[in-house]
């Protein structure tokens, strides 16, 4: 078979990596790729043009493409594929207004009673600005359209609310994206992340993870999209999957069926687990990036056997086997982001002997001179497999201590919620 992966970040790294070691692969290409994805062919193909994909797609006879990112399923490029024959796994564009648009989201949520935050909708400044100097704080802003995970603001005080707005509405400073947004209730918790495989009926949930936004110890400072992840997480118990599907998995893939908008792809659902039991914070419509990069480590090899059922709508017959290990994923960034950061920094390490457990996933990474240099916000993923969290943690941190380069920025805890449950748990 012949295989493309849309993306250049970690997740996509994750994606190459996991396929390249099934034997039925030919060529597996990516595009545009980082030069850290050794496994696969880049091809310079713009991300954001559905035409010149689907020409390479056939003339290099892709057999399925895989869409990383979700600006090219936003921009209808699974609608363009299949009209034109060509197999490719996500959601259409209608379907993939669920992360497109948090708008559409929420009143779905609402119309099929899938439990959420409370919210009000704004599209004008002055009204947004009014209603939060009437509310309560805290509360959520978030910019409806897409914003590469960063559009979120929590806000403890009038000021701080007043602050996002205008930098949402005014200032534009995720530009179209805030032209639109929620104020929602924050909502008190432990976040979670669950991802679906579904054909628009049936469905597999895949491990359970665990992501951290912001971008300094403790859940301080700015959303970023992702400064580390862990698989499974064990606030997820069984009793707890159980009613997130029965409540939220279940309910939003046949409420997109009921609204004649089947959802086929990866669903990725963000939950905060409250004292009323699970709640979705938002829906992402592609694998999550860190997620990805610890949950696809631990799936069988069966997972292309998915995408291809998934891409030819119907999974019914695939049964996915999963390790009863744990991983972890720990970012490395430049510094300054979320913000702006200088690229061209040289990486140290990456020739170093690493264990057999780590797995370094490239992100934001150029070559020069045969040697990595910085290119990107966050840099590099370092994962590890152990056969307890705890384990995977200390691996991934050691795997971390190899590598360094100016201004490199990582979270010192994560996992420790994790850890931390487990220890609350014990019998």
């Amino acid at each position: 078979m012949n295989l493309l992966v849309l993306g250049s970040g970690g997740r996509e790294h994750a994606l190459v990596w996991k396929l390249s070691k099934e034997r039925r692969v030919n060529n597996l290409y990516c595009a545009p790729g980082n030069p850290g994805m050794e496994e696969a062919i880049l091809v310079n193909l713009d991300l954001n043009n559905n035409s010149e994909l689907l020409k390479f797609a056939i003339s290099n006879d892709i057999d399925l493409t895989i869409v990383g990112p979700e600006q090219p399923l936003v921009n209808g490029i699974v609608d363009e594929f299949r009209a034109n024959g060509s197999l490719i796994f996500g959601p259409t564009a209608k379907a993939s207004a669920l992360e497109g648009s948090k708008l559409f989201a929420k009143e779905l949520m609402q119309k099929y009673s899938i439990p959420t935050a409370e919210y009000r909708s704004f599209d004008k400044s002055a009204e947004a600005f009014d209603f939060v100097s009437e509310e309560t704080v805290p509360c959520v802003i978030k910019a409806s359209g897409l914003a590469a995970g960063k559009g979120v603001i929590i806000c403890n005080s009038v000021e701080d609310a007043k602050e996002a707005i205008n930098n949402m509405m005014i200032e534009k400073k995720f530009g179209d994206a805030g032209n639109l947004i929620l104020i929602e209730e924050l909502m008190q918790g432990e976040e979670a992340s669950i991802l679906v495989v579904t054909d628009g009926e049936n469905y597999t949930i895949l491990p359970s993870a665990q992501d951290h936004k912001r971008v300094n110890d403790g859940d301080e400072g700015l959303n970023t999209g992702g400064m580390g992840a862990y698989s499974p997480a064990p606030i997820v118990t069984d009793d707890m999957l159980r009613t997130i599907e029965s409540t939220i998995i279940k309910p939003t893939i046949d409420a997109m069926s009921s609204e004649n908008i089947p959802y086929s792809g990866v669903l990725y659902v963000g939950i905060m687990i409250t004292s009323d039991g699970p709640k979705v914070v938002e829906y992402n419509v592609r694998f999550g990036d860190p997620e990805a990069q610890a949950i696809i480590p631990l799936i069988g090899t069966e997972f292309l056997d998915l995408l291809l059922a998934s891409a030819n709508g119907d999974i019914s017959s695939i049964a996915l086997s999963e390790s009863d290990k744990s991983s972890t994923c720990i970012v490395l960034s430049s510094e300054g982001y979320p913000g702006s950061y200088k690229k061209g920094v040289k990486i140290e390490g990456l020739d170093e002997d690493f264990s057999s457990a780590v797995v370094i996933f490239h992100a934001g990474t150029d070559k020069k001179d045969l040697s990595y240099v910085t290119d990107g916000g966050r840099v590099l993923n370092i994962v590890a497999i152990g056969d307890t969290l705890e384990a995977s943690i200390k691996g991934s941190y050691a795997g971390v201590r190899k590598i360094n380069f100016e201004g490199m920025h990582y979270r010192k805890d994560i996992g420790s919620k994790g850890i931390a449950y487990i220890r609350n748990n014990l019998t």
